[in-house]
Order: C-alpha cells, then sequence, then structure tokens
C-alpha cells in the first residue's frame, strides 16, 4: 500500500530528525492532536537529541531532497515559525561531491559522443557540490574556461520517491483543518515540486540565466554569466567561468579594495530591476551566489530557483512600496482590496489602521534598528485577522527581498534601504503609470482588438447561411463596454507580509 510505504519512510526521516531536537516544537503545540505529540516525544527517546532543535542539522541528515524541502521551508515563517526559519537559511547546498568515477559517467551519457569529444579537460575536484547538482571546471577545446554544472547521478529518482512521500503527508495535516488548513501545505509541497522540476532540467536553468542576464543588462555594475549552449543538456549546464570573490568573504572583498556602498546600492537596485523592472528575478540572493570580480561587477550565479510577477502585480507591488513611503496607509489598503488580496466582506479602513499599528513604529528609523522577527510577527497575526489566504509564490519575493536586505546589510550597516529604493520605484511609478504610459497602454490595446477585427468578421461571414435563403440581416448589435478584467495576483496570501517587508526595506 503507497500509504504505508510513505508512512514507513516518514517514520524513518522523523525518528532523523528527532535525533537533532527538530520535534521538540510539535510535542507542545496546542494545534498538533494529542497522539502527535506523544509521538513526537517517543521518536526522541534514546536519541540523545539537543535542547535547541538544529532543523538545519536534522534535515541534512533526511538526505538531498530533506534539504531542498528545508530551503523552501525557510520562505514560511508563517508556517514552521520565526526560529525554524532563522535556522533553515544555513541550508546552502555545501553537500559531499559525488566521486568522480561517477559523474565522469553522467557526462559521458550527456554529451554526445563523451565529454573528451567536447571538452579538453575537466577538474575531477568540483569547485561546489549541491543537493541536486555539482559544478567542475573545464577547458573546451577552443580553449574557453567554463563551469560545467552536472546532475548528481540517480538525483531524479532520490526526489521522485521523497515528493511523493512529502505529498501524502501533506495531505494527512492539511486533513486536520483549522491552521493547517489555512497554510496550505499541499500548495506548499507542490510549490516545491515546481521548484525541484525546473532544477533537474539544466536546460531550465540555462533559459533562466539567459532572461536574467536580459533582465540586468542595462544596470550597471551588475550581471549573469553567459552560457555556452552547445554544451548544456537536460543533466549538463556549461557557463562561463567567472573568477571572483563570494560575497560571504568580506575580508577578501575589503582587500580587493571596492566600495562596500557602491556594492550594497547596486545590489538593491539591481534586485529592484528584476522583480519590479522586469518582473523575473533571483530568487535565491544569498551571499554564495553573488561573485565580486577584479573590475568591481557583482555576478549572479545558480539560477535555479526563479519569480515571476505579471505587470499587473508588478504594478500594484510598486503602488503598495510607494504608499508606504510616504505613509499612505489608506492607499496601500485600497490597493489590496482592488487586487483581490484580502476578502470583500472586510472593512478598507480597518485593515489601514492595522497596516498604520505595524507600519509607523519603524517608519524613519533605520534598516539596522528594526526587528524583523517583532515585524512579521505583527504582519502574520493582521494575515490571519483578515482572513488572507497564503501564497507560496509570493512568499518566494519575500524571501528574496530578505536575502537581499540581509546581504545589503552585510556589505554597508548604515544603509539606508529607503534612499536606495524610493528613486527607483518613484521613477519606475513616473514612467509606467503617468499619463503617457496611460496613453501607451490605451494605444497598444486599441492596435490589438483592431488586429483581431479581420478574423472575427470572417468567421461571422462563415457562420451565415447561404445567400440565397439568407433573409435580410437585422443591424448588429453594439460591442459589449469593455468591462476591466478582476486582476489577482495569485491571491496574495501574504500581500500584508510583502508590503510590511517592502514597508521595512526587505530587498
Amino acid at each position: 500500500m503507497p500509504g504505508l510505504a510513505h508512512g514507513w519512510r516518514l517514520l524513518g526521516d522523523a525518528r532523523r530528525l528527532a535525533g537533532h531536537g527538530a520535534l521538540r516544537p510539535f510535542e507542545t503545540h496546542p494545534d498538533v492532536p494529542g497522539p502527535a505529540r506523544l509521538g513526537a516525544k517517543l521518536l526522541r527517546l534514546g536519541t540523545g537529541a539537543p535542547g535547541l532543535p538544529d532543523y538545519a542539522g536534522g534535515l541534512k541528515s533526511c538526505g538531498p531532497a530533506a534539504v531542498k524541502l528545508g530551503q523552501a521551508l525557510a520562505t514560511r515563517p508563517d508556517l514552521v515559525g520565526m526560529a525554524a526559519a532563522a535556522d533553515l537559511k544555513r541550508l546552502q547546498d555545501d553537500l559531499p561531491p559525488a566521486p568522480w568515477a561517477q559523474v565522469e559517467a553522467e557526462l559521458n551519457a550527456a554529451l554526445p559522443g563523451g565529454w573528451r569529444a567536447h571538452l579538453a579537460q575537466v577538474s575531477e575536484a568540483p569547485a561546489g557540490a549541491a543537493s541536486i547538482a555539482q559544478v567542475h571546471r573545464a577547458l573546451t577545446l577552443d580553449g574557453r574556461d567554463i563551469a560545467l554544472k552536472v546532475l548528481r547521478p540517480g538525483v531524479e529518482q532520490d526526489f521522485g520517491r521523497a515528493l511523493a512521500s512529502y505529498a501524502w503527508a501533506a495531505g494527512q495535516v492539511e486533513r486536520l483543518g483549522g491552521e493547517f488548513a489555512r497554510l496550505k501545505p499541499r500548495v506548499v509541497i507542490e510549490t516545491f515540486r515546481q521548484w525541484t522540476s525546473a532544477e533537474l532540467d539544466l536546460r531550465r536553468e540555462a533559459g533562466n540565466a539567459s532572461e536574467l542576464a536580459d533582465a540586468v543588462r542595462g544596470e550597471p555594475g551588475i550581471r549573469v554569466p553567459r552560457v555556452m549552449w552547445e554544451l548544456t543538456t537536460r543533466r549538463t549546464l556549461a557557463l562561463e567561468w567567472i573568477d571572483g570573490i563570494k560575497l560571504t568573504d568580506l575580508a577578501a572583498v575589503d582587500a580587493s579594495g571596492a566600495d562596500r556602498s557602491r556594492l550594497a546600492a547596486t545590489l538593491v537596485r539591481g534586485f529592484l530591476t528584476q522583480a519590479i523592472g522586469g518582473g523575473f528575478f533571483h530568487a535565491d540572493l544569498h551571499q554564495g551566489n553573488i561573485l565580486l570580480t577584479a573590475d568591481g561587477e557583482l555576478v549572479l550565479i545558480d539560477f535555479g530557483i526563479m519569480g515571476r510577477l505579471d505587470r499587473r502585480a508588478r504594478v500594484y507591488l510598486a503602488e503598495i512600496l510607494y504608499g508606504l513611503i510616504t505613509g499612505n496607509y489608506r492607499r496601500v489598503a485600497d490597493i489590496h482590496f482592488e487586487a483581490g488580496y484580502v476578502p470583500p466582506h472586510h472593512d478598507a479602513g480597518a485593515f489601514a489602521t492595522a497596516l498604520r499599528a505595524v507600519g509607523e513604529p519603524i517608519r524613519g528609523r533605520s534598516t539596522r534598528d528594526i526587528s524583523v522577527a517583532n515585524l512579521l510577527d505583527g504582519l502574520f497575526s493582521i494575515t490571519r485577522q483578515f482572513d488572507m489566504p497564503v501564497q507560496p509564490h509570493l512568499l518566494l519575493l519575500q524571501k528574496t527581498m530578505v536575502m537581499v536586505e540581509g546581504v545589503a546589510l552585510s556589505l554597508d550597516p548604515n544603509v539606508n534601504m529607503w534612499d536606495v529604493a524610493a528613486p527607483y520605484v518613484k521613477g519606475w511609478i513616473r514612467d509606467e503609470l503617468g499619463p503617457e504610459a496611460k496613453a501607451a497602454d490605451a494605444l497598444i490595446a486599441n492596435v490589438r482588438l483592431l488586429r483581431k477585427l479581420p478574423g472575427l468578421a470572417q468567421r461571422f461571414v462563415r457562420q451565415l447561411p447561404p445567400e440565397s435563403a439568407a433573409p435580410p440581416l437585422p443591424p448588429l448589435p453594439p460591442l459589449p463596454e469593455a468591462k476591466p478584467a478582476r486582476w489577482r495576483w495569485l491571491a496574495l496570501g501574504a500581500g500584508l507580509g510583502v508590503a510590511g517587508m517592502l514597508l521595512a526595506g526587505l530587498f
């Protein structure tokens, strides 16, 4: 029986998690059924579990799929709690590499004629190893240095089995109803499945890298490595090799003579260009995925997890940010209701007051003086109060904002996120929502409608009866007046969370 197999596999993982103290919160949580609380205690017996839960260590002990799941859960402090989310951010895919003999077999199978038909050499020692793939430095036959990413042997099968078990477990949890149903654990696992499906096809990651390179091309000081498409397959990804310093090594950054304040501002503007300007953003921007080159450029790497926002969503996002910058909480509340982020039976005035209660205490304060924990606690309380369904896709944006803020503050503790963000957002609103932009949008909409008219006329004529039998045609009824579409940004379950993170300058 599938359920029995899933249960047995998950029981083993639960025992490993309990050994790291990661199930301690379940032992006392009031929303957890009594039998489950008792089970969490029994699983811990005899393990020597630490008093302080080690969530990251527990998931690492469960294997690569659990590491990836932990990275996804790090974006859901509303689901796992602030302490667990903070601890899970330690999961940076630093795993032991697969043996070279297995990797070489993968390369020979992925590249027609074997890797030696395409490459002069491949370093046997990887430059980095993650849960899904590892990267080796290589040299092409024509002398180009490249970073060659290769899927781990057997990774698709491992992830397939784990995902099936996680989906089964999420269904059992959601059946408990109440807060468990509101937090949508099945949607969390489905989002996780989509992430990993994209990462397991390295052609998708190559496409992400190429699209992101286009998105940031006009932004000075930040870029993306060039894709070598002729060496990219489902199981391999080839990018130009970048010699650079990871931003985790701040001593080396200082030794390079780089201006940390400039780097922080470049990173924030680069993210705004991606998220608001283009609607396509790198969603895993921790220090290890950003390199500083000798000429002072920031180079982004690792494009497995990306986020996307349509134009309407970006307009709402910019308007929310602008309203918070200016302290116009009522406008921010109205935007949430217009977008459908808050159920219509709630009062917009009450929502604006709730926003003010969270926003005013931090307005005008330095970013470093703001308690993110307290901010999020207030925001999550409001999402529950106003029945806002959680939307993991938008929490991906929120998580990335937190990451970018953390990297920027590590570079420059005195960076003022408002000073960096406000000019960009104001300029974007002026360009995209000003009179000229609205006139251009109306012109484009009318042109698209005119292009459809010939086809509509042809279909109408084809439906007419033969001319000899056709009675006189009555005049055509007037075209129905166009109604504005009811746009929804994937039902921004954490829309208030996004707005609050923006208020705090968390980019």
